[in-house]
């Protein structure tokens, strides 16, 4: 059995007059999506799977590109849920995303529960941790939901100490124990050495 990369999409063009599901890559985030793709630790993967947001889908397709595979959709596997609250400008974004993560079981501002959210991202991939298959799959997603599972996979609490630096990381997880095998990571680094 392979591995399984999840990959958080690199940074978007912020459009607050738009859906944030319809935000595509920014110049930025493509050039690290085609820098990902020659890190050594694409070069093992057969599959690829994406959330149906655009700037999920835009980091898809340049990994399918360069690999010569197809993107399987997944609207399930989109980020939390934060269409109620609408845009939210920086800081008023941090800390209600801070209180999501703080009270998993509560509605911050509007926005899905947290520990929905992960029972969704759970169920939504779980038959991809039990394909025997060789080689690795890709899911193309998002930070936040990302790490809601990377707490559920690593058996720990939700809390925001374990979510991405910033845009464009990866965990790579031991599809055979359904295990982490370490934490996000940028994109555009190389190797496999496990860093919590």
């Amino acid at each position: 059995m392979g591995r399984l990369r999840y990959i958080s999409h690199p940074q978007v063009v912020v459009d607050p007059d738009a859906d944030v599901r319809s935000w595509g890559l920014s110049e930025l985030g493509r050039r690290r999506a085609e820098r990902m793709v020659t890190r050594s630790w694409v070069g093992g993967i057969r599959r690829i799977v994406t959330s149906d947001e655009t700037k999920a889908v835009e980091t898809a397709e340049v990994l399918a590109a360069a690999l010569g595979l197809e993107v399987e959709r997944r609207r399930d596997t989109g980020e939390i849920d934060r269409s109620a609250a609408g845009f939210l400008p920086p800081g008023e974004f941090e800390a209600v995303a801070d209180a999501c993560f703080a009270a998993p079981t509560a509605r911050a501002g509007g926005w899905e529960r947290a520990v929905d959210a992960q029972r969704r991202i759970t169920e939504a991939l779980a038959d991809l941790l039990a394909d025997a298959g060789p080689g690795d799959i890709a899911v193309v997603g998002h930070g936040g939901v990302g790490t809601l599972w990377y707490c559920h996979l690593a058996g720990i609490p939700i809390a925001r100490r374990w979510d991405q630096p910033g845009q464009g990381h990866v965990f790579t997880i031991d599809r055979a124990t359904g295990r982490p095998l370490h934490h996000w990571r940028p994109i555009d680094e190389d190797g496999d050495t496990p860093s919590r």
